[in-house]
């Protein structure tokens, strides 16, 4: 078994639940790489990753380079002696910087690779209603998530989960693979292939133009855009109601398959129900949240607020 020396390199909870499985595992880190603290909130109080809290928690060094090509970064990195080098949901690593540790750097990510390369591939795995997704550990190269395969699991994605809990799933899922690696790497036993050529299904980055719900499109669509968007960043529309336009965000939602004469985008009120008229039938909003007000269940909104009769969603 090599002697291994760990650096880690991520910024967010998917993150944390990967490096404590090390920790207690008793991997050797040497250093841990996040991101520089951000101010936040009302206040601008310097909000330190998740990552950050976690590592100083157990006495782990840290390093929050600005710039990973800095001249003192990367002597800070090598003074560290690293002969392996993880990464998850971080950012895109110089070539000096991947290229440092004997044993090469690796990366999980949250799809089965080649599909879903990018920055929310477990929220699009959801949003284009796909069945099964996975974890994929791989050798990073010059490009982003185009690396050699080290391994991959598989997991079945049900009709309605939500982006939270296969997040979560996929964490820990994610945590065994890369303690699986690492394994591999330490008797020296890994096999990597190829990334195949394939179609390629992205995961660019989520913006408020891509949250936005498109009321033209088909029932399952609207549906799994939704799911795939809740809890974060959660899916959103305008609502119209009188001389009044509110933006909403919307969480919890049913299918209702119907034919119907109503123009799409209507909304259907009763004093326990709140649906949007869609193609190939409703739309039940079960949660939502108006602008300013808390996330609201639908019985309790309805309850202290009304929509207009000619009420719709744009």
């Amino acid at each position: 078994m090599k002697d291994l020396r760990i650096v880690f390199m991520g910024t967010p909870d998917f993150a944390v639940t990967i490096l404590k499985t090390l920790v207690e595992k008793n991997y050797n880190i040497v250093g841990v790489i996040t991101a520089p603290d951000k101010p936040a909130g009302r206040g601008r109080k310097l909000n330190e990753s998740a990552v950050k809290k976690y590592a100083v928690s157990q006495n782990l060094k840290v390093l929050q380079p600005k710039n990973l090509k800095s001249e003192d970064f990367i002597e800070e990195l090598q003074s560290l002696q690293a002969n392996l080098q993880i990464v998850v949901a971080f950012r895109m690593l110089p070539t000096v910087v991947w290229k440092m540790p004997e044993y090469g750097t690796f990366n999980l990510h949250a799809s089965l690779l080649p599909e879903y390369r990018g920055a929310a591939p477990i929220n699009w795995a959801i949003i284009n209603g796909e069945t099964k997704t996975g974890v994929t550990t791989f050798f990073i190269d010059d490009k982003i998530d185009t690396g050699e395969i080290i391994l991959q699991k598989e997991i079945q994605i049900k009709e309605d989960e939500i982006v939270g809990q296969l997040h979560d799933k996929l964490m820990y899922l994610g945590a065994d693979l890369v303690v699986e690696t690492v394994d591999l790497i330490g008797k020296g036993e890994v096999k990597t292939s190829k990334q195949p050529e394939l179609e390629e299904k992205s995961a660019p980055k989520l913006y408020p133009h891509n949250c936005k719900i498109d009321w033209t499109k088909s029932l399952d669509e609207i549906y799994n855009h939704i799911r795939g968007l809740n809890p974060y960043p959660a899916a959103w529309t305008t609502i119209k109601s009188g001389n009044e336009e509110i933006t909403a965000k919307v969480y919890g939602v049913e299918k209702q398959f119907e034919t119907h004469e109503y123009q799409i985008g209507k909304i259907l009120t009763t004093k326990k129900e709140l649906k949007v008229v869609v193609k190939d039938g409703y739309l039940v909003i079960k949660e939502i949240k108006l602008s300013g007000k808390k996330k609201l269940d639908i019985v309790s909104l309805l309850n202290g607020f009304s929509f207009e009769s000619e009420a719709t969603v744009l």
